[in-house]
């Protein structure tokens, strides 16, 4: 049975009669009448008591009504919760992300998005790549932001930005006007490392300017990786959007002979549309990108 033929139904039931029904339905009384005879047909028994005056419902039609009543109710209900999302006046969208980019970039685009789009919930959160990876595959956030490689099939990507890694090392611990840093020197220094991938990046940049650097801290939080470097306890490698939060105690310098950088992407299943809310927020995130 279809929407329509219960509106039909229920109107005719209200009116208990088909010619008045028919009439504030703007249908011809013989199309009214047609399709509450398929109705009676699918569902293999009378469902009005037809009179010359009046129509009323038979046991069967009396239990159609409810349960009609109900559907209807539904429907509207849905296509009303459709509408809000798709004009963004309700509805949820959650995405997931690695810890620098949750950190330093989507502070700025939740703020954007929340100010053109206060009635939508917003969910951030935050993993390893790999975790995020899980997350979009199994559709607890609609989209996330990885270091790629991303790894796995069915996904599509789409590079966000590309940045160079940084070292980030205690004011002091190299000489005044210093503007870059040979990887290769850093050999006897203890190293802080940031978890996650990019701890891997760092650890193959050391191996590849030929050392094994002294791990004295590992951590997954950006401020606990701040924090220990300020007190001295090492340098970190970092990625460049790590250390835009200046943290009193540490300096961030370029590496020299060494390309050191990683690409961030928006990952989300392949052949999925996106909502209208991941729509936008996507296109905030690429316009804040061209600002960094």
């Amino acid at each position: 049975m279809e929407l329509y033929q219960l509106e039909y139904f229920l109107e005719a039931a209200r009116q208990r009669n088909f010619t008045r029904a028919a009439a504030r339905l703007n249908l011809a009384q013989t199309a009214l009448s047609e399709q509450i005879r398929k109705l009676e047909s699918e569902l293999g028994t009378p469902l009005f008591h037809r009179g010359h005056r009046e129509s009323v419902l038979t046991a069967a039609g009396d239990t159609l009504r409810s349960h009609a009543e109900v559907l209807l109710e539904r429907a509207l209900a849905a296509k009303n919760a459709v509408r809000e999302i798709a004009g963004l006046r309700g509805g949820r969208l959650s995405i997931g992300a690695i810890p620098s980019v949750s950190a330093c970039l989507l502070p700025a685009a939740i703020a954007e998005f929340r100010k053109r789009h206060p009635l939508v919930e917003l969910a951030l959160f935050e993993g390893t790549s790999e975790t995020v990876l899980q997350w979009v595959e199994h559709g607890r956030v609609e989209f996330g932001a990885v270091q790629l490689p991303a790894g796995g099939v069915g996904f599509e990507e789409e590079v966000l930005f590309s940045e160079p890694f940084v070292l980030l090392a205690p004011r002091g611990e190299f000489l005044a006007g210093t503007r870059n840093v040979e990887l290769a020197s850093l050999g006897l220094k203890p190293f802080i490392l940031y978890k996650g991938r990019a701890r891997d990046v760092a650890l193959s940049a050391c191996r590849a300017a030929g050392f094994e650097p002294r791990i004295a801290c590992e951590s997954s939080e950006l401020e606990t990786i701040r924090s220990l470097v300020a007190a001295g306890l090492g340098v970190a490698l970092l990625p460049k959007l790590a250390t835009r939060v200046k943290t009193a105690g540490c300096v961030a310098l370029p590496l020299a002979g060494t390309k050191l950088e990683r690409q961030v992407a928006l990952l989300s299943r392949a052949g999925q549309a996106p909502s209208p809310g991941a729509t936008v927020f996507r296109a905030i995130l690429r316009n804040s990108k061209l600002s960094r």
